[in-house]
């Protein structure tokens, strides 16, 4: 997979995982924000391999996501 693919499957994937909170009444949620909150963890730990990547934007749950969110918003560091 080339790195072009990868950057596009990981858009689609947080694109898909925006689209499912916009079913649980979230619809402000964009692809970028659940990429975000799901690479926060990357900078400390480093990039892990694919198949974690992809089960951590499949398995991200709007509990985590509004925290990520609200740190995000007294930190001053998103919005």
């Amino acid at each position: 997979m080339t790195e072009e693919e990868w950057v596009a499957t990981i858009e689609y994937l947080c694109n898909s995982k925006a689209e499912e909170f916009h079913l649980f009444g979230y619809e402000h949620v964009t692809g970028e924000e659940i990429w975000l909150c799901v690479s926060e963890k990357y900078g400390k730990t480093g990039q892990p391999a694919k198949h974690q990547v992809v089960n951590d934007i499949l398995s991200l749950k709007v509990t985590k996501f509004m925290n990520f969110m609200t740190l995000s918003a007294f930190k001053g560091t998103h919005f």
